[in-house]
């Protein structure tokens, strides 16, 4: 497809699609700290909670770069 290969295809939208989406579920958990008044407190664990696994899978990336792994 345009002359990339499946493996390409596949990192694009892990990387670029997934990461998009993570923002977008960022912006979902920050208007739902806000509509519910939480506080500051509240909004920590709110983001706490709801995007511990996000931090898993930058962490991934992280690791891979300061690791030298493809």
């Amino acid at each position: 497809m345009l002359g990339f290969s499946e493996e390409q295809i596949a990192a694009f939208g892990l990387s670029v699609g997934l990461g998009s989406f993570i923002l977008y579920m960022l912006f979902i958990v920050g208007q739902l700290a806000w509509e519910s008044k939480a506080g500051k407190l509240g909004t920590f664990v709110i983001f706490l909670g709801l995007t511990f696994g996000m931090l898993g899978f930058a962490a991934k990336y992280v690791i891979q770069w300061a690791l030298d792994i493809k």
